[in-house]
């Protein structure tokens, strides 16, 4: 006896959904949720569309509820064509619920913390506006998070809850918090570092009883950043050891290597073809010092230096600093070869990097054709700031230096001379593709004896950083040196320079720039305004964003043609 079996076939049908009626955010949160929409692209059967179909109505409405909408409306139809079904679905989202009241309670006493006011105050929905959920638990959890920053660590949500009025439209919110105690800071536990315990407390900015503060904790992780001692630096409260209202902090570290190694070659207008190579030791002994060694060997430029650190970790990121450094510079202006010993105290003032120390510059260099040799100890100051919403390619963005010196003849200087400098730049993004960037550099000099200063301390204006269709250095002051010689540039007592670029970025790696510069080097009231101008690449590299820009200066009887500079680095 032989037994078949035979499968009857069973019809595959495809489905499209059609849904009008809706903005395209909301049409696509609502799509989503629809479950007939999820069998675009695969095979169904008749049965399976039509009772999709009849769920579709009851889903479009649950998904627009988030947004407020509570009581929209649904029609439509499903069309059959074949085997192929398209599902047609009319939208009607109808009047959006509002908020009528909003009551937020927390007990204790919390009024006057900046965070959790801040927070309270940004609750949105706000009274009067639409219903929207996402915006709701964003802002509960922000509350929440707050009471958390400032020390309300076992704070609980008793009440939170949203009453819908569908007849009014209308909607109340009512949340309340139980914040129980606020803990401050006990001790703070290091561990896996390779530093004394003594030597860790400097870093932390609270003193044991202060207020828990999670900003604090953050300001903490940021200095064991900075300090770059450690690979890996995690802070956080150890809530299960908080007793008597008092949180303990535990700080896991890593130490980072001890020794590191850097070098690459390199391409510049100014210095042409290079090479650069350093080692830094991050930490040489118990008490975190630091040492670093860096040359360059460059066509138009060799420098050998090497910098002794002592850090004082603390709020104010204090530090003592010991440099000395040999350079041999070559420029069509100018040849020098001078050793500079430095020695400064640098730290956090008010939110500017401040400096202050002391120079000592010797050396040879010859100006135009005027040689010379000069010995100068001088005082220095400086301020410094930048800000940027990302360093790497920042599209707001601002940086200002400003540093002065003073040198007096007859302490170990050949003359008297005073000098400012000042130098900012300022960037800000324009819509989603493009860059607008202005720079300028202001100095001024009082001297008594020009010809003693080094060229590093004179003016000088043209080069990828300054005037762009000038070479480097090569626009200021000129001298006669002979009576048949063109007049060579020697530098300038004061500089005035400034710069305006815009950047169009085609694609995300790649963009246009056109610019204008101009300034002059000058000395007294000889200003000559000069003028560069012309176009560049963008190339947003691997190792830094590469500028190859061709300027060409306007109007000058001594400089023609054009200028190609290439710049490899950060904006700042």
């Amino acid at each position: 006896m032989m037994l078949s079996a035979f499968s009857l076939p069973v019809s595959a049908a495809r489905v499209n959904v059609q849904l009008d009626g809706l903005d395209a955010e909301l049409r696509d949160a609502v799509v989503s949720a629809v479950e007939l929409d999820h069998y675009a692209d695969r095979e169904v059967s008749p049965t399976q569309v039509r009772r999709l179909y009849r769920r579709a109505k009851g889903q479009i409405q649950s998904a627009l509820e988030p947004y407020g909408y509570y009581n929209a409306k649904v029609s439509g139809d499903l069309v059959e064509k074949g085997e192929n079904f398209t599902a047609i679905l009319h939208v009607d989202r109808g009047t959006p619920v509002t908020i009528s009241e909003i009551s937020i309670r927390i007990d204790g006493e919390t009024e006057g913390l900046r965070a959790i006011d801040r927070a309270r105050a940004a609750f949105s929905p706000r009274r009067g506006q639409r219903l929207d959920h996402a915006e709701y638990e964003r802002s509960k959890a922000a509350i929440h998070a707050s009471l958390f920053s400032v020390g309300y660590l076992d704070a609980e949500l008793v009440t939170h809850r949203v009453e819908v009025e569908r007849a009014a439209n209308t909607a109340r919110i009512m949340l309340e918090w139980k914040a129980g105690q606020r803990y401050r800071f006990a001790e703070t536990d290091f561990e896996g570092g390779q530093f004394a315990d003594s030597f860790m407390q400097r870093f932390i900015p609270w003193e044991v009883g202060d207020y828990y503060s999670q900003d604090k904790l953050l300001e903490l992780q940021q200095r064991l950043f900075d300090a770059d001692y450690f690979s890996i630096s995690q802070v956080q409260p150890d809530s299960e050891k908080a007793t008597d209202g008092k949180v303990p902090i535990a700080v896991s570290l890593a130490p980072a290597k001890r020794t590191i190694y850097t070098g690459g070659v390199f391409v510049g207008t100014d210095t042409g073809f290079g090479v650069r190579a350093g080692a830094e030791r991050r930490w040489i002994n118990s008490k975190g010092h630091k040492l670093k060694f860096e040359t360059i060997l460059a066509q138009r430029l060799k420098t050998l230096s090497t910098l002794y650190q002592i850090p004082l970790p603390g709020r104010d990121n204090h530090s003592f600093n010991f440099g000395i450094a040999y350079r041999d510079e070559n420029t069509k202006t100018s040849q020098s070869k001078t050793l500079r010993l430095a020695a400064n105290d640098s730290q956090i003032w008010h939110g500017w990097t401040r400096t202050i120390g002391l120079q000592f510059l010797t050396g040879d260099f010859k100006v135009g054709e005027q040689k010379g040799s000069t010995t100068l100890l001088y005082p220095e100051i400086s301020l410094a700031k930048k800000r940027a919403d990302d360093f790497n390619f920042p599209r707001k963005a601002w940086s200002l230096t400003v540093a002065a010196r003073v040198g007096q003849k007859g302490v170990l200087s050949d003359t008297s001379f005073g000098q400012i400098i000042a130098d900012a730049k300022w960037i800000r993004g324009i819509g989603d593709h493009s860059r607008f960037i202005a720079r300028g550099s202001v100095g001024y000099t009082k001297v008594g004896d020009f010809d003693k200063l080094p060229p590093e301390l004179r003016f000088f204006a043209g080069g990828d950083r300054s005037i762009r269709g000038y070479p480097f250095q090569t626009v200021g002051p000129r001298r006669v040196f002979g009576e048949d010689q063109e007049p060579k540039v020697i530098g300038g007592e004061q500089l005035l320079v400034g710069s305006a670029e815009y950047e169009y970025f085609f694609t995300p790696k790649w963009g246009a720039a056109a610019f204008v510069d101009a300034g002059d080097a000058f000395s007294g009231k000889n200003f000559d305004l000069k003028i560069g101008t012309g176009f560049g690449v963008r190339w947003r590299s691997p190792v830094g964003l590469v500028r190859l820009d061709l300027g060409t200066p306007i109007g000058d009887k001594y400089a023609s043609g054009i200028e190609l500079h290439i710049v490899i680095g950060p904006d700042l």
